[in-house]
This record gives structure tokens, sequence and C-alpha cells, in this order.
């Protein structure tokens, strides 16, 4: 029987997927697309801005022109394409996404097994300690982490265009840095928030958010515990994938106690799966909050069991960018 041909190319594409994200990883250590861009572009000219050797450098660049990051060749100069200026050492790219990926959590993802055996997270055993305590006491590490996290909002801007936040007090929970934040106030200048986060990161927040003056008030503390109260909208933005159902159920309570009134909801920003026609990104996103935090992304219909559990019903989703949903919540 003849072998498969395209079939056993599909499959060495899947298999060696992780070099591919290596390489990438190598050119944006070394800082090649700012070189680039900068007028370094021959292979000599890389060679001496990386302190790599010309022959590691060449080969590493062959790869990543057939991959399509660059163009150009090693005589002539090469030149960035889209993908690798999105690489570009600037605020709002995903350099520190490429970083933290080819760091600590490719080091995560080689417990794979582990983590797919046992459900618990391939971080714990790769570093000895959870993924947050881990960060707790590493600041480099941790200001990587919140920069790729900030890369990865790519929706944020869409956010005000599926909910009405005209005059109203929205309250981010667990808002980290501000970044959904103060999007929607820019955005809404007749409304106004209150940012609640972790004791060590509300200063963060303080300093990102300070711009805004008197429209925004920022609070460290447990969201597990208690909330702001008064809230029109409370968001929930990426902060329940690593909490038991039991946990969220409690947060879920807590908020709908906070609201405002019977026009207040609550508004749950999450990529959801399915297990019925499922796509690569959410499927995968999934599997890679196992591998760093041991937790996971959720049906539709598990959050709605959720909500109704917590006094609440979804009244609508909407969809954002980055196969992302908002699920808007009311009072029961």
């Amino acid at each position: 029987m003849q072998t498969d041909l395209t079939a056993t190319r599909d499959a060495i594409e899947i298999i060696t997927g992780g070099w591919r994200a290596q390489a990438l990883y190598v050119a944006v250590k070394l800082g090649v697309p700012d070189h680039i861009d900068a007028g370094r572009a021959t292979t000599a000219e890389l060679a001496e801005a990386t302190g790599a050797d010309p022959e590691g450098v060449h080969r590493l660049m062959r790869l990543l022109v057939a991959m399509g990051v660059f163009a150009g060749d090693g005589e002539s100069g090469y030149r960035n394409t889209d993908v690798a200026r999105v690489l570009l050492d600037r605020p709002g790219t995903l350099r520190d996404m490429c970083l933290l990926y080819g760091e600590e959590f490719y080091t995560a993802w080689a417990h794979a097994e582990h983590a797919i055996r046992t459900v618990t997270a391939g971080w714990d055993v790769a570093f000895g300690e959870p993924l947050y305590t881990y960060l707790d006491s590493r600041p480099e590490a941790a200001d990587r982490f919140q920069a790729a996290m900030k890369a990865g909002n790519l929706f944020f801007d869409y956010v005000p265009d599926v909910i009405d936040f005209a005059g109203k007090h929205v309250v981010d929970v667990g808002g980290g840095a501000g970044q959904l934040l103060g999007t929607i106030l820019a955005a809404v200048p007749d409304a106004r928030g209150t940012l609640i986060d972790r004791e060590h990161v509300a200063p963060i927040a303080e300093q990102k958010l300070a711009g805004l003056g008197d429209r925004v008030r920022v609070v460290g503390g447990d969201m597990f515990a208690a909330v702001p109260e008064g809230g029109d909208v409370y968001l929930l933005c990426r902060v329940l994938a690593g909490w038991s159902d039991d946990a969220v159920v409690g947060l879920f309570e807590n908020c709908r106690a906070g609201l405002s009134g019977p026009d207040a909801r609550v508004v749950i920003l999450e990529r959801l799966v399915v297990d019925e026609g499922a796509t690569v990104l959410p499927s995968l996103w999934d599997l890679h909050l196992l591998m760093t935090n041991g937790g996971r992304h959720r049906t539709l219909d598990r959050f709605v069991g959720m909500l109704e559990r917590a006094g609440l019903v979804v009244e609508r989703v909407a969809d954002l960018p980055m196969e992302t949903s908002a699920i808007i919540a009311k009072q029961a």
C-alpha cells in the first residue's frame, strides 16, 4: 500500500510546529525584527548586531524566510513582513507574548503528558510551584506576563460596540493593569469605572488609569471575598478560567449582590469551547490553560448553569474578534 503523502506531510507540519515556534522565539529574543527595521539587514550585519555566529543567523533566517516571517536574503538584505512587524519591540506588539511562550510556557508544555493524565498544571511540575506564586516572586517575569496578556487583548476596542456603557458605572472585576476599563472609558466619555484586583496589582492600575481623574477608582482586594457595590455593569474578562466552578459561582453571587438595580448586568468576556465543530484557537487555549494553571475554557451551557446557580440568567451572547464571546447576564 502506498503511503498517503498528503497526510504524511500534514502530520509532519504538526509534529514540527514546536520547532517553528522556537525559531521565531530565537529571532525575537535576538531582536532581529528591530535590527532589520533599523537598517541592519544583511547576515553579516545581523550577526554583528546580535553577537551570533553568521552561520547560525543564516540558517535561522533561511527557515524564517520560508515561513514568511521575513523576505529577502542575507547578501542584499532581509526585509520585515507584516508578521515580523507585529513582533517589533514597541507597545502593543506580540513580542512579549513570543518571549513568554518561548521560555516559561514552552517549558510547561514539556509536561503535557502529565497534565493530560492528571488534569493538573504542567507548570507546577516544571517550576515546582503554581504560576501565580512564581510570578509574585519574580517581577520581571510578571511584567512580561502582563505585557503578553495585554498583547492578547486585541478584542478590547470592540467591547463598547456590543455593550451599552453610556452613563454607566462599570466595575472591572480582576481588571489587572486597567487596559479594558481604560479602553471603555476612553470610548464612552460619560461612563465611570471602578477596578478591583489584588493588592499588589492595584498600584499598577492606578498609574495606568491616572489620566482619567475622578472618573475611575481602583480598589485592592480579593474579588472572591467581595466586589465594589453599585455597579451598572460588572465585567469579568479572562479571569475565570483558573478557578473551580464553585469558586466562580461564588464570584457571580458577589457581582449579583453588587448590582445597582434590575437594569444592571454581569458581562463575561471569555473564549467558549464547543464539543461539536470545534475550532483550533479556543481548543488550543483550553489546553494551554491546563498546562499553565490547571484551568479550562467552558462551554456556553456550563456558564448558563453556573450563572443560574448564582441567581442570574443569560440575556444574550455577542461575538467579539479572536473567537471571544461576551455573555450578558441579568438578575433572574
